[in-house]
């Protein structure tokens, strides 16, 4: 006998979680791994905890907010975000385009310099790396801008649209800027100057959210997706069943999911092959002792440096380590694969220089993580490929949603924010 479902969701990360929420009875959840999350879980091991790096809710939608609060209220906190930029051997606050003060005299002054002539000048914005040289300079490009993206993002900000900026890349005035040249800026910037958290882990959150979605939405956990036939409106999990649907709602990776279509026709999967992805390995690190500095995380342009973020699970939350032990996250510059030794010779000077640690016997483990789909590269296709892949989908009821599903860069709160979208479009179209 066939199975089948009025709405079938493809993933229990938050997007789906959220999509089933919103929609209640009549659809159902098929998730691939044993338990929910997706990325924003946590993994524990001898007592530390670990999520997939930092993942931090930002809420500014109000429904949202007051059903997040809800869900882990008196167990939670409310943090104001402490991030610095580690360059040229000093620490200066976040941003790094409003505060100069610390910085060595001559690299300040070309920033300042910089600045004051993009703002006289006429530049033609489209590219990132026009973005940056038009709103911020030649000096804080050279210093930060350029380099810091290079390494995230895998490719030089000229390859890159800047489609994404206006939301995630604090613009200041010269006002703010001559403020954080002589340390007189007080205001945090950017959208994640405060953030909740669990005080067991991101995956707390997850955990409490699949658990309101189970009581009343079927959620299956342990299936994967090998198969989907848009025209018969089916897919097939594992390697015999099959299962039928009037809508999908599927938040896998767009590329993936277009892998998984056996009818797509030739111009999808060609369109799906020239979405372009960073993926990530960082460093999960357990320590015997706190870490050294009280930062949330810390931004790193060198590109000597063979990682260009490092953060603190232990200064999120006590929670997350044994009593008197510390743990970090080491987001790695190179996608490449290296032995766990060698990746560690290489951070560990580095970490010592930065007074996180003190020493490598600091350490009492390390593990090597990969995300495979990190970020999203908004390279100057981006907009074609991803609106005729989602246009194709939405023809043959398939709702592609989430960070990868809909091929974005954007925040947890998004993720979530997806999911109610979706489900009051389902609703009214039903």
């Amino acid at each position: 006998m066939l199975e089948s479902a009025q709405i079938l969701i493809l993933g229990a990360g938050l997007s789906g979680l959220s999509t089933a929420r919103h929609l209640g009875a009549g659809c159902r959840v098929i998730e691939r791994e044993g338990e929910p999350g997706g990325l924003a879980r946590t993994r524990w091991e001898r007592g530390y905890g670990f999520d997939y790096t930092g993942h931090l809710m930002h809420l500014r939608d109000p429904s949202i907010r007051r059903w997040v609060t809800r869900l882990v209220r008196g167990e939670s906190t409310w943090i104001q975000r402490r991030s610095r930029i580690w360059s040229h051997g000093v620490y200066t606050r976040y941003p790094y385009q409003a505060n100069t003060f610390g910085l060595p005299p001559q690299v300040a002054h070309e920033c300042l310099m910089g600045f004051l002539e993009a703002r006289d000048a006429d530049v033609e914005i489209r590219s990132f790396e026009d973005f940056i040289l038009a709103h911020f300079g030649a000096g804080f490009a050279r210093h930060f801008m350029i380099p810091y993206n290079t390494k995230i993002w895998g490719v030089h900000p000229r390859e890159m649209t800047p489609a994404w900026c206006d939301r995630f890349v604090p613009v200041p005035d010269l006002g703010d800027v001559i403020a954080g040249a002589v340390g007189m800026h007080e205001k945090e910037m950017g959208y994640n100057a405060s953030f909740l958290y669990p005080d067991a882990g991101i995956g707390e959150l997850t955990r409490r959210i699949a658990g309101d979605v189970e009581r009343k939405v079927d959620v299956e956990y342990g299936q994967e997706v090998r198969a989907v036939a848009t025209r018969s409106k089916m897919v097939r999990l594992g390697r015999n069943r099959w299962m039928g649907y009037d809508a999908l709602v599927s938040t896998l990776p767009l590329d993936t999911l277009v892998r998984r279509i056996e009818d797509a026709p030739k111009w999808v999967r060609e369109s799906a092959a020239r979405l372009r992805v960073r993926s990530l390995r960082y460093l999960d690190v357990a320590l015997r002792e706190p870490a050294g500095t009280l930062w949330h995380w810390t931004y790193v342009p060198d590109l000597r440096v063979p990682f260009y973020r490092v953060g603190s699970y232990s200064n999120f939350s006590s929670q997350l380590v044994p009593e008197g032990g510390g743990s970090l996250y080491v987001e790695l510059t190179s996608p490449r694969s290296r032995p766990l030794s060698k990746l560690l010779s290489g951070v560990v000077p580095h970490l010592v220089e930065m007074g996180i640690i003190r020493r490598r016997r600091d350490i009492r483990f390390a593990r090597l993580r990969v995300i495979p789909h990190a970020y999203v590269v908004y390279d100057h296709g981006w907009e074609r490929h991803r609106e005729r892949l989602l246009g194709w989908l939405r023809k043959r009821d398939i709702h592609s949603i989430g960070r990868y599903g809909d091929w974005n860069y954007s925040a947890m709160e998004d993720a979530l924010i997806a999911g109610r979208e979706t489900a009051r479009v389902l609703k009214e179209t039903r």
